[in-house]
């Protein structure tokens, strides 16, 4: 009777362990880090922000966004990449993350990453002045084609997404703009308003305070979408012409991550993305609410790498 209940208590010791080994793997257990790789403050920190936040409740842990700038966001993307992938360090991952290879900032690549989600896009747009003499897209496709090197666009800097933008618009005319690089999209707007230049290729919520004041035109939107920011602009793919160039925000973790880890957190992500807090950011800030989930993004991101590392040297773009 003794050896009986001896081995019952031993039965139940092992048990009790088992259990509370289970329970200490239980995934998440202590604090995730979502690394931002810009500065505080501006577009891509506030969305973390409210994307940690949002996780934090949905998986009881805390969720910290911490900021690790430099190299057009290649130290915070090496330094999440480099992390153990256990699930506890997250990256913002930008468009960038598939040009900054291609640009000659770093040597990883999307490819290093799982994604677990995207949030949100930002279409490019085709804009001129008012009393410009193109009315639709096509009419300025044909005007770039017939005369190369005559009409200047404006963009936000060299290498950056809306030049990628313009430079599309132009193989899509198989024709050349002159393109003038600013520092940023406000002085480029203000150059095309000032007659300086005749197009931008930028975001519609960059331009839509001179197209309410009537001193503006968009021609297209460039996104996989309508914008909400200018709804009834069609975007080029509704016009028959093959062009989608849009920045995007997502989350992702380390390659090497357990798909059981990226599971959870994929889970997670949808369900933060969709809430209430993240989707009036979004509109506030003129960004599309457009999720994907972590397999749908991950082939996104394989796509845009691979036409982003032709394109790129094909423009003689380097850092």
């Amino acid at each position: 009777m003794r050896k009986r209940m001896l081995v019952i208590a031993i039965l139940i010791l092992v048990v009790a362990m088992f259990v509370g080994c289970q329970e200490e793997s239980q995934y998440p257990d202590k604090q995730v880090t979502v690394v931002v790789p810009y500065s505080p403050g501006g577009a891509s920190d506030t969305v973390a922000r409210i994307f940690a936040s949002e996780m934090e409740a949905i998986l009881d842990v805390p969720f910290v966004a911490t900021n690790k700038t430099g190299a057009s966001g290649s130290v915070g993307l090496e330094y999440a990449k480099n992390s153990d992938p256990d699930g506890y360090t997250i990256a913002y991952m930008p468009v960038e993350s598939t040009m900054l290879n291609a640009l000659g900032f770093t040597d990883l690549t999307t490819d290093d990453f799982k994604f677990i989600a995207r949030a949100m896009t930002i279409p490019a747009s085709v804009t001129v002045r008012s009393d410009s003499p193109w009315n639709t897209l096509e009419e300025l496709l044909a005007d770039i084609k017939e005369n190369p090197e005559t009409i200047k666009c404006g963009n936000s800097g060299t290498g950056s997404i809306w030049h990628i933008a313009a430079a599309q618009v132009e193989l899509a005319a198989e024709g050349k703009f002159v393109h003038v690089p600013f520092d940023g999209a406000a002085p480029a707007i203000a150059a095309l308003m000032g007659e300086n230049i005749d197009v931008v290729t930028v975001s519609p919520s960059e331009v839509k305070s001179g197209v309410d004041s009537g001193d503006l035109k968009v021609l297209a939107v460039l996104g996989d979408k309508p914008s909400s920011v200018v709804p009834d602009v069609p975007t080029a793919t509704d016009l028959g012409i093959d062009i989608v160039v849009q920045a995007w925000g997502g989350f992702a973790v380390p390659a090497d991550t357990p798909d059981e880890i990226v599971k959870v957190l994929e889970d997670a992500a949808e369900q933060a993305i969709d809430s209430q807090n993240l989707k009036d950011l979004l509109a506030d800030r003129g960004f599309e609410h457009n999720y994907l989930n972590g397999s749908d993004m991950d082939a996104t991101a394989k796509k845009e790498l691979a036409f982003y590392s032709e394109l790129i040297p094909q423009l003689g773009i380097k850092e």
